[in-house]
Formats: C-alpha cells, structure tokens, sequence
C-alpha cells in the first residue's frame, strides 16, 4: 500500500500500548461507524497520519470501508503533492484529429 504505512515504518509509529488502545476501540466501536453494517475489525485513525492515538482520535470499521477511507486519502496526499494521475489523459478521437 502506498503512503508509507508499510513494513516498520508503520509500527514505529504506533505507541508501545497498541494493542490494548485497538481492542479498546473495537469493543466500544463493535458496529463499523462509517457504514453502520458490518462488523469494525480494523482501529483506524479518523484523521490519516496524525498519530492522535486517544480514544477520541480513533474509530472502529470494517474491513470495506477501511480500504475505500484508506484510497480517497492516498489519493488526496498524491493530489496536494502534485504527483499525476494513475489515469491516463483522455485521447482525441482519431477521426477528429
């Protein structure tokens, strides 16, 4: 996954007590806040890459909806750094051209 959350990086930065702060978010967040359907089975940061690890910083959701959450804020930070598209430009139509 882009966005340097892989490998050591990642758990550098999250505190000694991570594990007990995660089940504490996922037992009092059982139900996924974002979609109100599925079962929360990830503690996600609501403000990405701010490493607020309070209980009021962090929210328990689903698997799903941590994903779609994860790629609109990649997608944002490449945006604000300038980075292009993955997309390509839309071409002329050959017969216009």
């Amino acid at each position: 996954m882009a966005g340097g959350w892989k490998g050591s990086d990642r758990r550098a930065r999250l505190p000694s007590g991570w594990a007990k702060i995660r089940a504490r978010i996922l037992a009092r967040d059982p139900v996924c806040v974002l979609c109100d359907v599925r079962p929360s089975t990830h503690c996600d940061h609501i403000v990405a890459k701010a490493d607020d690890h309070s209980d009021a910083g962090l929210q328990g959701v689903c698997g799903p909806c941590h994903d779609q959450k994860s790629a609109r804020e990649g997608a944002a930070a490449a945006k604000e750094a300038g980075r292009p598209s993955r997309l390509r430009p839309p071409e002329q139509h050959p017969g216009l051209r």
